[in-house]
């Protein structure tokens, strides 16, 4: 009896995104309105490919809480008193110059009822050629004593660690934090269990 070979499946990537269909505002990137209570802030970076080139077709989604703490979700304890003027969540896709997110720096948020965590910004990442979306978290550069004390980024190997600190940029406008986050390599970025 002769064996049969059936054709193999041809291999196939996840995307490319439509960002058509994932847009339903331009200003997406925006969470802030002119009553938003908080330190106005601009987040950016790129997403980096293994091969150290940046991807100019994914999209960043990022959760945070208000400038108080707060999340405007029901498992937040307090999300009563969360800002009614502050959108908490945004969308950005990357082009050639990257992602950027127009936000308020986060207040700490409990982790315990002895314990905070660290201001940081929830991030969810899709690409072409992922099956599943990337979690990671963004925490900032100026905020090392809270960093410090932080219960989930203190899980992190100390060398990993730097991966998920946006670094504040000097200028002249409001302050901007960049992170750069990388898919592979030696600078990848450390991404979580959703």
């Amino acid at each position: 009896m002769q064996s049969q070979h059936l054709p193999q499946t041809p291999s196939q990537t996840v995307g490319p995104f439509f960002h058509f269909g994932l847009f339903s505002r331009k200003d997406q990137h925006i969470l802030v309105t002119d009553e938003t209570r908080g330190q106005r802030i601009f987040i950016t970076g790129q997403v980096i490919d293994g091969d150290g080139v940046p991807i100019p077709d994914a999209l960043l989604e990022i959760w945070q809480a208000d400038a108080s703490g707060h999340f405007n979700h029901p498992s937040d304890p307090d999300y009563m008193q969360a800002d009614p003027n502050f959108r908490h969540f945004g969308r950005s896709a990357t082009t050639g110059s990257g992602f950027l997110f127009k936000t308020i720096k986060p207040g700490c948020v409990d982790y315990e009822s002895a314990r905070k965590q660290a201001p940081h910004i929830n991030v969810r990442l899709f690409a072409r050629g992922m099956l599943t979306h990337a979690y990671t978290r963004l925490y900032f550069s100026d905020e090392a004593a809270a960093n410090a004390s932080d219960p989930i980024l203190n899980l992190i190997e100390v060398e990993r660690r730097t991966t998920l600190i946006a670094q504040r940029q000097p200028g002249d406008d409001l302050p901007t934090y960049c992170l750069n986050i990388h898919l592979q390599g030696a600078d990848e970025t450390v991404f979580f269990e959703p």
